[in-house]
């Protein structure tokens, strides 16, 4: 076998959902597009790195890690399972705006998108209200623009076996 089917084989072993990301002066979102997602299990940690794990619709992996643009406040980091997505709501350090998703400077990886529907400048943000406090979550997960029957339908995952998960994981 040559050594670029080795990395085409790696490649496609190796996928990651797709992720939309916006922004708010106090948070981050984070949108993963993973339909029936199962076992979900999010982990952040002050210096910034946020890690994803879950299983989906036919028991196939997905984890991921990004080291976010600041430090964040793990405590005030909420996520939201849907049909059709998770929602990661992530509480910045300091109040402020970034000036990208990711602490690098190099292009983001292909799966990792603005989420333009949910975009909000700097000097819009006062006028935003769809994603300005967090009693918005909820609607906000399950969301295709209108194309869902099922918005706002949650369940809660297997939380124990996704940190069992996670922690076997080499992050």
């Amino acid at each position: 076998m040559k050594s670029t089917d080795s990395k085409q084989n790696l490649l496609l072993n190796n996928r990651n959902p797709e992720v939309l990301w916006a922004q708010r002066s106090d948070k981050v979102y984070l949108t993963v597009a993973l339909p029936d997602a199962k076992d979900v299990f999010v982990k952040c940690e002050p210096q910034g790195l946020f890690s994803f794990v879950a299983q989906g619709l036919q028991d196939e992996s997905f984890d991921f890690s990004l080291e976010l643009y600041g430090p964040i406040v793990p405590e005030g980091c909420k996520t939201e399972v849907g049909l059709r997505n998770i929602l990661c709501s992530i509480q910045k350090e300091q109040k402020g705006w970034w000036k990208r998703l990711l602490k690098s400077e190099e292009k983001p990886a292909p799966y990792i998108k603005v989420d333009w529907n949910k975009w909000c400048d700097e000097d819009e943000e006062e006028s935003a209200s769809d994603l300005a406090s967090d009693d918005d979550t909820a609607e906000y997960v399950g969301q295709d623009d209108g194309s869902s029957d099922d918005e706002g339908m949650l369940y809660l995952p297997d939380l124990e076996k996704a940190k069992r998960k996670l922690a076997t994981s080499d992050f």
